[in-house]
């Protein structure tokens, strides 16, 4: 392993240094991954170094993976810059910045050879391993000399493994200056302390170690008119454009920043002059009372929403039947995570598809939309109001852990022209034209969706029960089997309706290949990378198809028919995607149907998709 300090390099050194002199230089495209402890503010200087990187015109995604529970048990956070523009997770990891004593050993025992480990030089990382090209740091002397206050040392230290890595990697010294004085925009002491830690780190690296690995950042323009964002943060935006009035919650991560984000804007853009709030949040006591309280604001004709993960989703299935039966809107956005139970609050997974699909007892079918990208939760938070109330049912956004609550390069965000869409509300007007013949539940259009007044309407006539017992097309208790069973078929015939109004998926064919993959949400960036993989590595082309939505629409139907085997990619054990499918589709479809799945709460790699794509398909 290299001594990339001052002094004559050890036998282990002379190792290293031999594998990267013939190693060819990799620019713009590697894996950075820093391993740190919880608590220790090592997302700042992570977030730093992201936004140097992205403003240096690479294409980046950031991960960032952190207990459950404490402050001081292991995180680690994954930076990958991509010329290629891929922003999933990598398999491998290129370069390690091991500021963790306790998870050293087996941090720097994880990499592949020729790979690259920063580390405070104390630990001595190069006894574990001959086949890596190691810098040793000393970030205890170095913060200790630019931080005399020994209680900020701990966060400051991390603002030296952003100078190193700049040195090391050719990040411009002048975008990481800009990128640190908005980390801390708010704090000009803070930033000054911590612009002093960046210059001591990149002065030692550029006075002591010599550059011994392949790596490399050159200014490119892949991100220009681009910006950086979270998943949650993107659909609180969405929300407030549509015009969300009434908030409920109860917090659980990883949805809890959702409503945390929409209460700044909603008090920044929804306070009128007299500093009244146009808006009402309120915390509930459980996720079961806030969709109650949802429900109950979207009957009165309030846009309503909530946001929950999987055990919130759990807890409120009675109301979602009821939303469902007695046709009442609501918008629930579902920030997956691992389960069942507790499970893995901190993980990824794209486990409640199926559970939420049919959330409730009895036959009940709900809307999902599926968003893959930032701009998408945007985009779906918007559309999930106008569906819910033209369909009268709730709507449940399915975003997860990946998505919602790590930072996303994307495309900047339309601002919205189309106007807001209440679906059938009637008016006293309208009643009046009608001469107050109508009935609450009655498919006047043929589509299975009828029509509704909102409290307060002025008119004798608007008036009628809700409930969710048996009821007649004009809102009237029945237990009679033939009112039942048509009221069911009608809300079936509802939902194909929807299938028309929901999201389309997105197709991506060559028009050749007889092999498919379908996707959704965020295994879409994997399966991209993936197929560029088949493609250049074994000369197989693939067709693609990304669901959006469900209930599914007419293209997926014509998708698997026209291939001999298609591929569900998935993040979950037990193929709940596919399964869903399998309920839609011809039965003589679902034999073409196979599984690509992937479940250990990583967020889906592409090397993963390749490697089982190929097996089954014994390449």
């Amino acid at each position: 392993m290299a001594t990339i300090n001052a002094g004559a390099p050890s036998a282990q050194g002379e190792t290293a240094q031999v594998l990267s002199s013939s190693a060819k230089p990799i620019v713009n495209d590697f894996s950075l991954q820093v391993a740190t402890v919880n608590g220790s503010g090592s997302q700042s200087a992570n977030n730093v170094l992201l936004r140097s990187i992205f403003a240096m015109g690479i294409p980046v995604s950031g991960k960032n993976l952190f207990p459950s529970n404490i402050a001081g048990l292991p995180t680690w956070y994954t930076i990958r810059a991509s010329k290629h523009g891929y922003v999933a997770r990598k398999e491998d990891i290129d370069i390690l910045i091991a500021m963790n004593p306790e998870t050293a050993q087996e941090d720097i025992e994880s990499l592949r050879p020729g790979s690259v480990a920063i580390y405070e030089e104390k630990l001595n990382l190069r006894q574990y391993r001959s086949d890596v090209i190691c810098y040793e740091v000393p970030f205890d002397k170095i913060t200790a000399e630019v931080c005399p206050d020994a209680r900020l040392r701990k966060l400051v230290r991390n603002m030296v493994y952003v100078g190193v890595a700049a040195q090391l990697f050719s990040i411009d010294m002048a975008t990481v200056e800009d990128s640190v004085r908005r980390q801390f925009s708010t704090k000009k002491k803070a930033a000054e302390l911590n612009l002093n830690a960046v210059k001591a780190g990149y002065d030692f690296a550029a006075n002591s170690l010599v550059k011994s690995d392949p790596y490399a950042v050159e200014r490119l323009h892949l991100t220009d008119g681009k910006i950086i964002i979270d998943g949650n943060a993107a659909c609180a935006l969405g929300a407030m454009f549509a015009g969300v009035t009434v908030v409920t919650w109860y917090p659980i991560t990883p949805s809890s920043s959702v409503v945390e984000q929409l209460i700044d804007y909603l008090k920044e853009y929804r306070v009128e002059e007299d500093g009244k709030a146009s808006f009402a949040v309120v915390q509930a006591e459980d996720e079961l009372a806030a969709i109650g309280m949802v429900l109950g604001a979207g009957w009165a004709g309030a846009r309503s929403m909530t946001a929950t993960s999987g055990p919130g989703i759990s807890l409120m299935a009675e109301f979602a039947g009821l939303g469902y039966f007695a046709e009442i809107p609501g918008v629930i956005f579902d920030i997956q995570r691992v389960g069942p139970s507790t499970g893995l609050p901190t993980r990824t997974l794209q486990g409640d598809i199926l559970s939420t699909a049919v959330l409730s007892h009895g036959d009940t079918r709900h809307v999902l939309l599926l968003p893959c990208s930032v701009k998408e939760c945007f985009e779906f938070g918007i559309a999930a109001f106008d569906l819910t109330e033209q369909l009268q049912t709730p709507v449940f956004v399915l975003s997860d852990l990946d998505l919602g609550m790590n930072n996303w390069m994307s495309d900047k965000f339309d601002y919205p022209e189309k106007p807001i869409h209440r679906g059938k509300v009637l008016s006293a007007e309208d009643l009046n034209r009608l001469g107050g013949n109508w009935g609450r539940y009655r498919d006047v259009d043929g589509d299975g969706i009828p029509y509704r007044t909102l409290p307060g309407t002025d008119h004798p006539k608007a008036a009628y029960f809700t409930r969710g017992s048996g009821h007649n097309p004009d809102a009237k208790y029945t237990e009679r089997a033939d009112d039942y069973q048509n009221l069911m078929d009608r809300l079936a015939h509802k939902f194909e309706t929807a299938r028309t109004l929901v999201p389309e998926p997105q197709i991506v064919a060559n028009g050749t290949s007889k092999v498919g993959i379908i996707a959704y949400g965020t295994s879409d960036y994997a399966v991209l990378e993936s197929r560029d993989q088949l493609q250049k590595e074994y000369g197989v082309a693939t067709d693609y198809l990304r669901i959006r939505a469900y209930p599914f629409a007419k293209e997926i139907h014509d998708f698997v028919a026209s291939h001999d085997r298609v591929y569900i990619v998935e993040q979950n054990r037990d193929a709940q995607m596919l399964s869903l499918l399998k309920l839609d589709l011809p039965a003589k479809q679902t034999v073409k149907l196979r599984s690509i799945l992937h479940y250990n709460g990583l967020p889906i790699d592409a090397r993963s998709i390749t490697n089982l794509f190929t097996q089954q398909e014994e390449l």
